[in-house]
């Protein structure tokens, strides 16, 4: 279907008016076309063969049918301090496409221009934060974990100025949801509780449909919210991501990940790492990112208490640990090849990070080189600094490799297909944002390749798929990166 012949719905304006305000886009000047998705438009059902329509439509000038822009608004905890109003800043909603599975998806520009919420910004976004978020968006999903999408990106003559100078580029993100834990907080705090019950029944319809004639629905809603988030949470402690900026408002009801800022992959395994450094007190780090789920979700859950009896809520977070435990311990066990998990099985994990934080190990690499491990040490050995404690390591994960029933071939195939060879650091995130700004797109377009099937050889790009140069390990970002 061509742009032009798109009809967009407006769900999310059916809510009461203290939920969004109605605004349009502000053009950039001289836009052009970096990158399109052809996945994503296969997914929303539109030809993007257009390019010009196409970078007519991201900058804000091609208003398709039935579209009524808008901004949403929500409060939240900004590192554990509430704030009464945010909103998208930055963000402006053009409308909801239903694709031919009947799957409706919010169309939202990033980068377009002031809103309502943009508290003394200019709702602008750079080039280096679009090629970010546009490229780990993507990478995200390559990986199989849950995540906002994106249809393009555009960049621009048009100046924006953050420390310096700099252009100003425009996202098209794709999401089922842009319902946030705190929206919910906003109507909560504010004793607008007509407006929370309305927000509530929106979100279940769009997430949790199922839900809609539960007799306790808004029970069952909180406790599928908990469950997705703690199964997320595991899900980036596995690949080794930290997010850099879980505040409330950053946290999403469909559970996915989304507002990617200074996020970061593990260089070297380090629990402790920190990727945002604004965050000094570390609350964000790596290894905090599981509590910091938790801690939102109780945010959450403070939120509802007008909805739902205290009690019946606490019965249901206090399963969050068990929880995430468990998809934790499942996805290492995939990761490490074992053909069952059981409880037992944590003590060899937690002697593997161990190991790997002391002797400075690429998190990504040596998973990778284990998938090809048989009984010859060599190549895991040559990621270690010393090697007698990853010896001490592989001598108890030999003993266990025993109780698998798979044949060593089968355990391969069955790990490279879930530790992946490559993820998208910083550093090669920064080579692409380099070249770009000098005009050359070409590593925005190999690491997009990358980020699609992060599983594959790609051979072209081995270079990638070493350890990080030391010089470039566990950099610290920006909120504005």
């Amino acid at each position: 279907m061509n742009l032009k012949d798109i009809k967009l719905t407006n769900p999310y304006l059916e809510l009461p008016k203290l939920c969004y305000e109605k605004v349009n886009p502000s053009p950039l000047t001289k836009p052009f076309l970096i990158h399109a998705n052809d996945e994503v438009a296969k997914m929303l059902n539109i030809d993007i063969s257009d390019h010009n329509e196409l970078t007519q439509f991201v900058n804000g000038e091609l208003k398709l049918q039935g579209a009524d822009n808008f901004a949403m608004c929500y409060a939240g905890h900004q590192f554990g301090h509430y704030v009464p109003r945010l909103g998208d800043g930055r963000a402006i909603n053009i409308g909801t496409v239903i694709n031919e599975h009947n799957e409706q998806y919010h169309l939202q520009l990033k980068g377009a221009g002031e809103t309502l919420y943009s508290r003394s910004g200019d709702g602008r976004a750079v080039l280096r934060s679009s090629i970010r978020e546009y490229l780990m968006s993507e990478a995200m999903h390559g990986l199989g974990i849950e995540t906002t999408r994106a249809l393009a990106i555009i960049g621009s003559e048009h100046g924006v100025y953050r420390e310096t100078w700099e252009r100003g580029a425009i996202v098209l993100r794709v999401s089922p949801s842009w319902v946030r834990f705190g929206t919910f907080e906003y109507f909560a705090h504010t004793k607008n509780f007509k407006e929370l019950e309305a927000l509530a029944d929106y979100a279940i319809n769009e997430s949790y449909p199922h839900l809609n004639d539960e007799p306790n629905k808004y029970l069952h809603f909180f406790s599928e919210v908990m469950g997705k988030t703690a199964r997320l949470m595991a899900k980036w402690q596995s690949v080794g991501f930290n997010h850099g900026v879980m505040n409330t408002d950053n946290m999403s009801i469909h559970g996915l990940t989304i507002d990617y800022g200074p996020y970061a992959f593990l260089d070297d395994y380090d629990i402790n790492f920190i990727c945002n450094h604004t965050d000094q007190n570390g609350r964000y780090s790596f290894g905090n990112q599981p509590r910091i789920g938790e801690w939102n979700l109780r945010a959450l859950m403070l939120a509802l208490e007008p909805l739902v009896k205290r009690e019946q809520l606490e019965k249901v977070i206090n399963n969050y640990g068990r929880l995430y435990s468990r998809y934790f311990l499942y996805l290492m066990g995939r990761k490490l090849g074992f053909d069952e998990v059981s409880d037992k099985d944590f003590n060899l994990m937690k002697q593997l990070f161990g190991a790997l934080e002391s002797l400075h190990v690429d998190y990504t690499l040596f998973f990778r080189t284990l998938s090809h491990y048989t009984s010859e040490r060599k190549e895991l050995l040559s990621l270690c600094l010393l090697h007698t404690p990853m010896n001490e390591w592989l001598d108890e994960y030999d003993i266990r490799l025993k109780e698998n029933r798979s044949s060593t071939k089968e355990r391969h195939e069955r790990m490279l297909k879930i530790n992946p060879k490559y993820v998208l650091k910083n550093y090669m995130l920064q080579e692409a944002i380099e070249d770009a700004e000098n005009g050359d797109f070409k590593k925005v377009d190999a690491l997009f390749t990358i980020a699609q099937n992060p599983f594959a050889e790609h051979k072209e790009f081995e270079r990638w798929a070493g350890k990080t140069d030391d010089k470039f390990k566990n950099l610290k970002l920006s909120c504005s990166s």
